[in-house]
Parts: structure tokens; C-alpha cells; sequence
């Protein structure tokens, strides 16, 4: 598991030579060799992506409760996956699927009458949904593919950190880290929309990076055989940059907040080809990009993600059981005024989404300011009960939505140092980092701001896989390049040690606060770190 030489992917210059050594160190700037076994490749992250899972999947069904917003999308997903489109349900619901009971949608004379209006888009709400049409609708049910999508988002971000740091270690290291983070671990185990959310968004970035790869691959090897360094090639279709689409299209169609990621997202794509165009020597790098790449880079990373927003919304447009969906009147005209009303109805509808969301303003115990949530300052209590047997005189069953400590400071500090990086030496990685958790946190700011809105810690979740990138390229550089002197790798060795061994002490000490189990109230206390009405409780 060898850790990757950073000073080796630092720059990437243009360089104009054409001899052998020239090739052989473009080659190694625009493409790193991938060192190690590539059977370690796979193995080390999938063993800690099963370690992950074991601490989500464990239990998953406890408390056997509806938790925090469950009470919204259990139901909604239960309705989309039965009727294709959200239903109101009746007062008693909650109680009712606890109780082991589907009966809990309203029944009227006109279908219509029952449509709910919900403000987030569909695709969220299908996935729990497949959990509850395989299990039933109960608390392993509902939570079943949050456990899922949150393992496998632990797989992903161990392949791409290795990748990106050409390191398996490093890339393990990245897996462990969002495995034992307690905010990942909690919205894991529940069924929100926020956890498919950052699947999709550290999917489709990771689509981007191995796009990124494969095209450097491409121009090294046009370059060593070009006669002229006048005009570069086209790129082709970008199979991956496509599948970034798809995915980044997947988290709008789950929040609207994807929005931000697709377009920073599409923007470093391109400054990453044009950087790559500029390596490998060609005169007119940033013009030939546009002229080149854009146009195909606007389908992959524009239309592609609107596509596949209005496909998720398939349950509304193909049943009369949708908000304001006039499926009477659409279907009353023939087949071109069904489309065409039936576009109008759904944009309006969009419409009144938008409107719920800007003016989302209701005062909530929980509610938190973007600029405190990478202090921890405000988790939100997901679940909280008083037992009354736990061999102590007072008792408490908890699950509070909050980051592992450790690890969220840690990448405060991580984050600080790749500003720092980056202005020192323009390193890609670093600049990829820090513009993902810009995409994700800056937007915050306007809302809180200007329009006042009611937003939650868990709202940063999306940011977790980049604020964890970023203390993995800060343990490399810990670390130091393989050349360094033995005691230099030695003392970064142990001190990168030392902090996962920390944030590991640390998700254990937070462990049964965040897992539901049934403690003494001096011990869910002792674990409150910030008291007070604006702290932790």
C-alpha cells in the first residue's frame, strides 16, 4: 500500500521536447502510475466498506420509532412506491406503520383530493421506497437503503481518494475516516433524503476524476505521436463525464441543492482539460477547449442532468394521483395536449416548489446557521426517550445528528492548509477539494442571509467526502514523498496513525448517542459537549 510521491503530481507543466525523457515525463505528470497491487486496490477498500456497513446495517432497526423527518418520508416513499406519486396520509400514521399496519393513507371521492404537495423531487423517496417494498413498512424497511447507499458511498470515496492520491493507504484511510463519522453513520441508519444526496454528488465527482484520468491518458498518447502541436484532438464522448451527468442528475432529483455541484462541477471539468491541453504543449489550450469540449460538455454535464431530473418525476406525469396534476384534462385532448399541459402543470408545480423553499422561514429547536456547521456548534436531536430500565435511577435513548468531533476538526484544519497548498503550488486535488466544499457551504450563506431560511446541520452532509479528501491529502503530506528520510516518514507515520486512532476513540465515545441504545442519563450527559439550549441539547 504504498503512499503516492506528492510532489510528483504537484505541477504540470507544458513542455515542448520531443525525445524520450521529454515523453516519459509528460507521461508521469498527466498520468501517475497507480503503484501497489491492484488487488489491494479492491480488497483494502471493500474491507473497510464492510466494516462500515456492519456498524450501519447492526441494529438498524432500533429505536422502533419514526425518527426526526421519517414521519415525512417513510410515508411518502411507502405512497410513491404504491401509487406513484406522494398521498396525504391520515393523522395516527406513524403510530399506524409502528403498529405494523399500511393502512395509513387518506381515502377520497376524488383522486385528486388526496394528492400531497411535498417541496423535495422524487428520486430520494423511490430509493427508500425499494427498501420498503422488500422488507415491508417498518423501521429496517424504511431504513434499508440509506444503510446501503451510505456503504457503498464509503466504497466510493476509498476508490477516488486512492486515486487521486495514488496511494491505497491513503485511500483506506479515506474509507475508515467516513465510516467512523457520526453525522454519515446517523443519516446512514434513517430515512432522509440527505444521505442519497452526498451519494450522488461524491458519485458523480468521482466519475469526473476518472474522466480526468482517461483523457490525460488520451492526449499523452496523441502528444507521442503528433506532428504538430498547433490543435489538439477532440476527446470523444467522455463515457465517464456522461455517467457524471447521470449522477449529479440523481442528486437534483433528490435535492435541489445538486444544482450547486453540477455547475462547479462542470467548470473544473473543463479548466481540467484545458490544464491537460496546456501540459502537453498545445498553443491555444483554453480556446481549443471551448471550441472542442464544450459543446459535448454542455450535453454530458447540462442536459443530460435535466433529463434526468423530469424522468424522475415519471410516477407524477403517468398517473392521475400527483399534486395539481389535471390528468382529466390533460388526457381530454389527445396526445400532443397531454404533453403540452402536462409540462405547464409540472413547471408550475415546480414553481410552487421553489416558493416553499425561499420562504422557508418557521423558527425550529434545532435549526443552525451555516457558518457554525463546521464547529459542530447545533446538531439536531433526531430521537430522544427516557426509559425506565437501564440499572440507573434515570435513563436515556438518544440519537443526535452530529459530526464525530475528531474528524470535523480535523478537517477544519485540513481545509485551512489546502488553501494554503494550493496557493503555493496550484495542485489540482487541492483545488478540487476546496471548490466542491465551496459548491456545497457557500450557498448556505445567501439563504441564511437574505432569505432567513430554517436549515439544519445535516444540511452539510454533502460537504463530509471533500472535508475527509482534504485530511487525506494533508496525512500525504504528512506523510512526505517515498524519498524522504526514514525518521521524516517515521514521526508522519505516527502521527497519522494517532489521528484515526483518535477519530476511532472518538465515534466509540459518541457511539451510544448516535445508535439508540439505552444508557444512564449521567452518561448521555457527560457526552452533551456544548450544553445549554444552543448547544448539544
Amino acid at each position: 500500500m504504498a503512499v503516492t510521491d506528492f510532489s510528483q503530481q504537484a505541477f504540470e507543466h507544458a513542455d515542448g521536447a520531443h525525445d524520450d525523457a521529454s515523453r516519459m515525463s509528460l507521461r508521469e505528470r498527466l498520468v501517475p502510475p497507480m503503484p501497489g497491487s491492484v488487488l489491494w486496490g479492491w480488497l483494502g477498500p471493500l474491507i473497510v466498506t464492510v466494516f462500515g456497513a456492519f456498524l450501519r446495517f447492526y441494529h438498524l432497526a432500533t429505536p422502533k420509532a419514526v425518527v426526526f423527518d421519517e414521519t415525512y418520508y417513510a410515508k411518502d416513499a411507502f405512497a410513491t412506491i404504491k401509487y406513484g406519486a406522494e398521498r396525504q396520509f391520515v393523522e395516527n400514521a406513524d403510530k399506524l406503520m409502528i403498529s405494523g399496519s399500511t393502512d395509513i393513507f387518506k381515502t377520497c371521492e376524488q383522486v385528486s383530493d388526496c394528492a400531497a404537495y411535498v417541496v423535495h423531487p422524487p428520486l430520494g423517496k423511490w430509493m427508500i421506497g425499494i427498501g420498503e417494498s422488500l422488507f415491508g413498512l417498518n423501521p429496517f424497511g424504511w431504513r434499508f437503503a440509506a444503510a446501503v447507499i451510505g456503504s457503498l458511498s464509503i466504497l466510493i470515496l476509498a476508490r477516488v481518494a486512492r486515486r487521486m492520491t495514488r496511494s491505497t493507504l491513503l485511500g483506506c484511510l479515506a474509507g475508515l475516516l467516513l465510516s467512523l463519522d457520526a453525522l454519515h453513520f446517523v443519516l446512514s441508519r434513517s430515512a432522509l433524503l440527505d444521505i442519497f444526496l452526498m451519494f450522488w454528488v461524491l458519485a458523480g465527482f468521482a466519475c469526473l476524476v476518472v474522466d480526468r484520468d482517461r483523457t490525460r491518458q488520451a492526449l499523452v498518447e496523441w502528444r507521442e505521436s503528433a506532428a504538430s502541436l498547433d490543435a489538439g484532438p477532440r476527446l470523444g464522448w467522455r463515457p465517464w463525464r456522461l455517467a457524471a451527468g447521470l449522477c449529479l442528475g440523481a442528486g437534483l432529483a433528490t435535492k435541489w441543492t445538486a444544482i450547486f455541484f453540477i455547475a462547479a462541477f462542470a467548470i473544473m471539468s473543463l479548466v481540467w482539460d484545458a490544464g491537460a491541453r496546456r501540459a502537453t504543449g498545445l498553443r491555444r489550450p483554453y480556446r481549443e477547449t471551448f471550441r472542442l469540449e464544450l459543446p459535448l460538455a454542455a450535453v454530458w454535464m447540462g442536459l443530460v442532468p435535466l433529463v434526468t431530473y423530469v424522468v424522475s418525476f415519471g410516477g407524477w406525469f403517468f398517473t392521475d394521483k400527483g399534486w395539481d396534476r389535471h390528468w382529466d384534462q390533460a388526457t381530454s385532448q389527445g396526445p400532443v395536449f397531454f404533453i403540452v399541459d402536462s409540462m405547464r402543470s409540472w413547471v408550475g408545480y415546480q414553481l410552487q416548489m421553489l416558493g416553499s423553499h425561499t420562504n422557508l422561514s418557521t423558527p425550529h429547536n434545532y435549526q443552525s446557521e451555516p457558518w457554525s456547521w463546521p464547529l459542530l456548534l447545533r446538531p439536531v436531536a433526531f430521537f430522544y426517550e427516557t426509559p425506565t430500565s437501564c440499572g440507573a435511577a434515570s435513563c436515556s435513548q438518544a440519537i443526535l445528528g452530529t459530526g464525530t468531533p475528531v474528524i470535523w476538526y480535523g478537517a477544519l484544519a485540513a481545509l485551512i492548509g489546502m488553501i494554503a497548498w494550493y496557493v503555493a503550488t496550484r495542485d489540482w486535488r487541492a483545488g478540487a477539494v476546496l471548490l466542491a466544499y465551496a459548491a456545497g457551504w457557500l450557498p448556505w450563506f445567501y439563504y441564511a442571509i437574505v432569505d432567513n431560511r430554517t436549515m439544519f446541520l445535516y444540511y452539510a452532509i454533502p460537504l463530509l467526502p471533500f472535508m475527509i479528501l482534504a485530511i487525506v491529502l494533508a496525512c500525504g503530506l504528512i506523510l512526505g514523498p517515498a524519498d524522504a528520510p526514514q525518521r521524516r516518514r517515521l514521526a508522519g507515520a505516527v502521527g497519522v496513525g494517532v489521528f484515526a486512532l483518535l477519530a476511532l476513540a472518538n465515534f466509540a465515545w459518541l457511539y451510544p448517542v448516535i445508535a439508540a441504545e439505552v444508557i444512564p442519563y449521567p452518561d448521555w450527559l457527560a457526552r452533551m459537549l456544548f450544553g445549554g439550549a444552543k448547544g448539544w441539547i
